[in-house]
């Protein structure tokens, strides 16, 4: 038998480390595992995407790879593309806000006035949380980039901001607030796990600063003896995975260190002032992306959480991709492209970047030795948006992908296509199924999608 989690402790420190072959370590009450969970991630990207560029020409295995996969091309044999899935409560309302908590939920978003918010519906990480987070020291994790905003959109059918602001919801009237500062969530994995998200409601509370402030010593450093008794003890694959993992969390540890720091720019004649960067933000939005993603394959490998969340952005994202060559300008702004050729290819790379990302992210889980297989192996990886054209807020055939093998249970390298405008909650059960919740529906659903497997 093997051991499901080892942990080192020391000084407010609750380190976890990989699954190990071997089983050292054991003596601290945790249950055992045969073999490596399954775990979920669902990544959302904002503002849709151009369908010309995603959707392929071809079938199952045979399709082509559209600009928008050309950064995935060579993890293709890593996840299947699935089309005509939707959410028909979306249609015919507003092009972003309502979408967003419909795409985890089905849910028949409701117009308030803001303080009595309706997102018609717990999602689906949330229900897994609810049913199997027990299992794990974090039911859930949820992780974005962007502070939630405030106010009504009244330009934009009058719904509260913030239902586009939140991925998760623990019920209808009760979204989960996301972690976006990275030092805090890899804090939530290490030192303080029962604190409460404090990011995502203010980034610059007295609360962020004060744990900002805090105790910075390594948690290497704070677990170091224990660390080596355990590795002392392991087989040789198990002495090679945990040099391998301890490099990680100390390779993020000095990232983040790194990434607070403000970075040196040119200035000339003043016009290209530095101002401070706001508190426990990187200043570059790549490394804020790359060490939450990173934060979470740590997560899943030491089975900290099996279910994970990340918003790449809110539903109106207007983060400024300039920094990306050729573009000039806000995501959302230039998902408006109106068919104009040098903006429709600004668009264009702001959603490559994205895929991009993916590709980082699965890259990194594949080469994660666990049992078997590797960690994406072991893994269930969605991956989309809310919307399939940006430009007209189609909600018809999302754009979505799902990576990973699902201990087994699912057969990518494929075009999947379901029968047009099938709910997008089919998938959701199909994947509740693979994680031991079963349900008779959920949201919209119409039945279990089948075909993955």
């Amino acid at each position: 038998m093997l051991t499901r989690r080892n942990i080192l402790r020391g000084l407010g420190v609750a380190m976890a480390t990989p699954w190990l072959e071997s089983g050292v370590f054991g003596a601290t009450g945790v249950e055992r595992l045969a073999a490596p969970p399954l775990r979920l991630a669902c990544l959302f990207m904002p503002n849709g995407v151009r369908p010309e560029h995603w959707t392929p020409e071809g079938d199952a295995e045979s399709y082509e790879i559209t600009p928008h996969l050309k950064p995935l091309e060579g993890l293709r044999g890593d996840f299947m593309l699935l089309e005509n899935l939707w959410n028909k409560n979306t249609v015919g309302r507003n092009g972003h806000w309502p979408k967003v908590p419909a795409w985890l939920s089905g849910g028949f978003v409701e117009r308030t006035t803001g303080g009595d918010l309706d997102s018609g519906g717990t999602t689906l990480d949330q229900l897994l949380a609810q049913r199997i987070g027990h299992q794990t020291p974090l039911p859930s994790f949820e992780l974005g980039c962007d502070a939630p905003r405030t106010g009504i959109d009244t330009a934009g059918g009058g719904f509260p901001r913030a239902l586009g602001s939140f991925l998760s919801w623990a019920d209808p009237k009760t979204p989960v607030p996301k972690e976006i500062v990275p030092q805090l969530a890899f804090d939530r994995l290490f030192r303080n796990k029962r604190s409460p998200v404090v990011s995502s409601v203010n980034p610059q509370s007295p609360e962020l600063l004060d744990s900002l402030q805090r105790d910075d010593t390594s948690v290497l450093d704070v677990v170091l003896e224990q660390a080596r008794s355990l590795r002392a003890k392991g087989s040789k694959g198990d002495q090679a995975r945990l040099d391998e993992y301890f490099e990680s969390v100390r390779s993020v540890e000095r990232r983040l260190e790194a990434s607070m720091k403000p970075q040196k720019r040119w200035i000339n004649e003043g016009k290209f002032p530095l101002d401070r960067p706001i508190a426990g933000i990187p200043t570059s939005h790549l490394e804020h992306v790359r060490l939450m993603l990173d934060i979470m394959v740590l997560a899943f490998w030491t089975d900290s959480t099996r279910v994970a969340t990340f918003m790449m952005g809110d539903a109106q994202s207007s983060h400024d991709y300039s920094f990306l060559p050729g573009v000039k300008g806000n995501f959302h702004g230039l998902s408006h492209h109106r068919d104009l050729p040098d903006t429709r290819a600004q668009y264009e790379a702001i959603i490559n970047w994205h895929t991009e990302q993916l590709a980082y992210l699965l890259t990194k889980m594949k080469g994660l030795k666990e049992g078997d297989g590797s960690l994406l192996d072991h893994s269930m990886v969605l991956f989309g948006s809310s919307l399939k054209c940006g430009n007209r807020h189609i909600e018809e055939n999302l754009p979505l992908l799902l990576a990973g093998r699902g201990n087994g249970t699912l057969r990518p390298g494929r075009r999947v296509r379901f029968e047009k405008k099938t709910p997008f909650c089919n998938l959701h059960l199909a994947l509740m199924e693979r994680m031991g919740v079963k349900e008779e529906s959920f949201g919209d659903s119409t039945g279990v999608a089948q075909g993955l497997a």
